[in-house]
Parts: C-alpha cells; structure tokens; sequence
C-alpha cells in the first residue's frame, strides 16, 4: 500500500491560519518542527496530544462534492493532505514518508474548534465518518517533502496500538 504526500500545512498556534510548507522536519516523539502541536500551543495542547495528523486528500473532494466546502487551503487544520491510500488504514502500522518513520496511533475527529477557526459552517459535520484523518506519532527523524511517496512498513511495534485499544474497550461494553 502506497500513497503520496499531496500538500504539508502547519501553524505555530491553535487558532492561527494553516501555513502551506513544502518540507518540514519531523522530530521523534515530539511533531513538526515548529508546528503548534510540538510547541504546545494548540487548542487542545496538554488534553489531547496528537504529533502530526493526516488526511486523505479524497477525502477533502468528497467533503467539496457532498456538503460544497472547501477546504483545499488547510482548514481542515491537519499537517499532511495525502492521496492513494485510505489514512485509517495506516492506524496501529508503521509507515514511512520520505525518510521518516511514523505510526498511526488513532482516528482524529472533528470539533467545535476546526469549525470557529475555518469559519465555515459544517466543517465539523463534514469531518465526520473517517473523513477527519488521523493522529500519528514520529518514530524516527527526517525530512518530508510534499511529492514524497507514503509506504506501509508494518503493524506498529508492542502489540496493541492505541486505536485498537479503544475500538476494544468500545466492543466489550
């Protein structure tokens, strides 16, 4: 399973507009250089940790066709637009882009938050039903570039990951 790095967005605050970047740096176990989330100046910093987050760039035509939104110009506020591979299948996997090693920890749903900041009413809504992308972890340092190819390495190491957890603990009640 392959996919390609179509568009890189960060911002050094929650609220702040997306800022469209062809390369950043990726640092393990901290994010995007620069980015809110690695400063801890993100809306939810400190309550819900997410290092990079991702979203398939079918995803955001599908939100355009179905709900006339458009959000091509990163207010959907996550770092990385990909396309050629479905992002909740890269949940509890490692996978690689470019020379970065990443894992997919778990689903990112919309909120109240990415609709104020994109001032568009259903955003949120629009987000919904894997359409929001996901949170990932930095594995391993590098660089990624827009254009940079999006390869699967393998199931996430230690077992259980952080989304399979969940979806059990949610099964078993």
């Amino acid at each position: 399973m392959t996919g390609v790095v179509e568009t890189i967005y960060t911002t050094p605050a929650g609220s702040e507009p997306m800022e469209k970047v062809e390369a950043i740096e990726a640092v393990a176990r901290q994010g995007l250089r620069g980015d809110r989330y690695m400063r801890g100046t993100g809306y939810y910093s400190g309550m819900d940790e997410c290092e990079v987050t991702f979203i398939e760039h079918e995803a955001i035509e599908e939100i355009e066709a179905e709900f006339d939104i458009d959000l091509t110009d990163g207010q959907h506020r996550r770092n990385v637009v990909t396309s050629g591979v479905s992002v909740h299948d890269l949940l509890n996997r490692q996978f690689s882009v470019g020379d970065v090693t990443f894992e997919g920890t778990r689903p990112r749903p919309p909120c109240a938050h990415v609709e104020q900041v994109a001032d568009e009413e259903g955003v949120s809504r629009a987000l919904k039903n894997k359409r929001g992308g996901i949170c990932a972890s930095v594995v391993e340092d590098g660089t990624i570039h827009t254009g940079d190819e999006l390869a699967v390495l393998g199931d996430a190491e230690g077992g259980e990951g952080v989304a399979d957890a969940i979806e059990n603990r949610l099964v078993d009640q």
